[in-house]
């Protein structure tokens, strides 16, 4: 796909293109961020407050397997626009498949309770155009020698925060008003704003773009055009229909929590076979596949990162709703309200990351992409020393935790969020082979997957019975994260003198 080369400065010295797909990103993001704080709070509640009475470790584990269903959507996604359907039809199909998933869940109020999962799944699968393909139309307003680029996909991240904040607190106030479903359909609405941005403001904006440039259109048409692509995507599509219909009915089995256990194994076998597989048959040049066995190194710390920061929606919304003081002055604050805290800061901090990265590199001081996410996972790790504190002092007293555990611990986890998340698209569409962008942007996005499923399994373990052992589980992850943040720091030597030599 065709590098845009441009100096357009527009939109807060970035080419003007990225404030509609920013708005269009805030959206799609406000709309998943309206249900996914409620998904497990909903299904563990009792059928008496109109839950679906499931209990704590299958709830955490649908969680996880949707929350990691999405990301690893992204991969068939990515190789349906590279070989069929290009980025911007990727991205149209995958807004109307969304808004489709959310107005099922919201129906399911009155239908079979069957219509919130086929929901799940819609979303599931319209994430897995919309996702890979958006980052790409956005990698491609800056030339790879550009160094903007970091500070252009922070501002990004920042759209993504804005609808993430907005989300928990609209939906958890519609939530207590009038019900769950209520809280639901508020993503429905954020989907369909989304639709229409994308369609009557981003792409007429990139077209235009394109023009004043004299720019390939690249993003409208796909790289690859395979025939055989159509049939795949119809067999798959028709065996996910017999697969519902069959769980639906009671004739094959359905077991979340075993699904998270062998998921998570096969996931990881798949991801490395296919860089494998890409490795050595892709016909890529030397340094190709130097770049993609970078890919695959940030490809691993990203998904350690995402296991610690994906028990925002499982271990940390439980542990907030049931052990947390949440009453201030009298007022008890939603649980959903704190899965808003890591977009204020994210929106506080975004723009400071934003500057950071380019002011440091003006002074020759900016540390590589390695190096950033090395220190993302150590801010992780000091988070969740804040959430093993909390925790001990739970388990030796009566006391409920002070919210400020929380909020100290979502403080850290969103510094090591901007070290690394945005820094990884941001590379991701820099280094990767460009006859497989697609494909390595679902690669990315299979990390965050993996993230969500480990997350799940954790989440699992936050009820009564259990309790005692949440500081050792969160104690576990912290050793994770220092571990592996510096074997990063260990291997950026040799890499950086490789990178010189190719």
């Amino acid at each position: 796909m065709a590098r845009v080369k441009t100096q357009d400065n527009a939109f807060f010295g970035h080419p003007k293109p990225l404030s509609s797909l920013f708005f269009t990103e805030m959206w799609e993001r406000f709309s998943f961020y309206g249900i996914r704080p409620i998904l497990i709070l909903f299904m563990v509640a009792t059928v008496n407050n109109n839950g679906l009475g499931i209990d704590t470790a299958t709830a955490s584990a649908i969680v996880g397997i949707f929350g990691g269903a999405i990301y690893l959507a992204a991969l068939p996604g990515g190789w349906i626009a590279d070989n069929w359907l290009g980025q911007e039809r990727s991205v149209w199909y995958g807004s109307i498949i969304i808004a489709l998933g959310h107005l099922s869940i919201a129906l399911s109020a009155w239908l079979a309770v069957h219509f919130f999962y086929l929901g799940l799944i819609l979303i599931v699968i319209g994430s897995g155009l919309f996702k890979t393909c958006i980052s790409v139309i956005v990698g491609m307003l800056y030339k790879e020698d550009d160094q903007r680029r970091d500070s252009g996909f922070s501002i990004f991240y920042m759209g993504i925060n804005l609808g993430a904040f907005l989300a928990p607190i609209i939906g958890g106030v519609l939530n207590k008003q009038f019900g769950w479903h209520a809280g639901f359909a508020v993503g429905g609405v954020g989907m369909l704003i989304a639709l229409l941005i994308f369609r009557t403001k981003a792409m007429p904006a990139m077209e235009r773009f394109a023009d004043a440039e004299h720019i390939e259109k690249s993003w409208g048409t796909p790289k690859n055009i395979t025939k055989s692509t159509k049939t795949v995507v119809f067999a798959a599509l028709a065996l996910f229909v017999v697969m519902f219909i069959g769980v639906s009915v009671g004739l094959i089995p359905f077991s979340p929590t075993v699904i998270v256990t062998y998921t998570t194994v096969i996931l990881t076998v798949s991801v490395g076979a296919y860089f494998l597989g890409l490795f050595f048959f892709a016909k890529l040049t030397r340094k190709e596949r130097f770049q993609l066995i970078i890919c695959l190194i940030l490809f691993t710390a990203s998904a350690f990162f995402w296991s610690a920061f994906e028990q925002q929606p499982t271990s940390m919304n439980l542990f907030v709703d049931s052990y947390t003081d949440r009453h201030i002055f009298g007022f008890e604050v939603p649980t959903e309200w704190f899965q808003s805290v890591n977009s204020i800061f994210i929106i506080i901090f975004a723009p400071l990351f934003a500057a950071l990265w380019p002011l440091m590199n003006r002074y020759h001081l900016e540390p590589s992409s390695i190096t950033k996410f090395a220190f993302g996972l150590f801010f992780a790790a000091i988070g969740f020393v804040c959430l093993y504190t909390a925790s001990k002092l739970v388990v030796s007293g009566d006391a409920l935790a002070s919210p400020s555990w929380m909020i100290a611990c979502m403080l850290f986890l969103t510094f090591g969020e901007l070290c690394l998340s945005p820094v990884g698209l941001s590379i991701m569409t820099k280094i990767a082979p460009k006859m497989i962008r697609g494909q390595i942007m679902g690669l990315w996005f299979a990390s965050l997957s993996l993230g969500n499923l480990v997350a799940s399994k954790v989440g699992g373990n936050v009820h009564a019975d259990t309790i005692a052992d949440l500081p050792d589980i969160f104690f576990t992850v912290i050793m994770a994260l220092v571990i592996v943040g510096g074997i990063l720091l260990l291997l950026n030597i040799p890499i950086r003198r490789i990178d010189k030599q190719l």
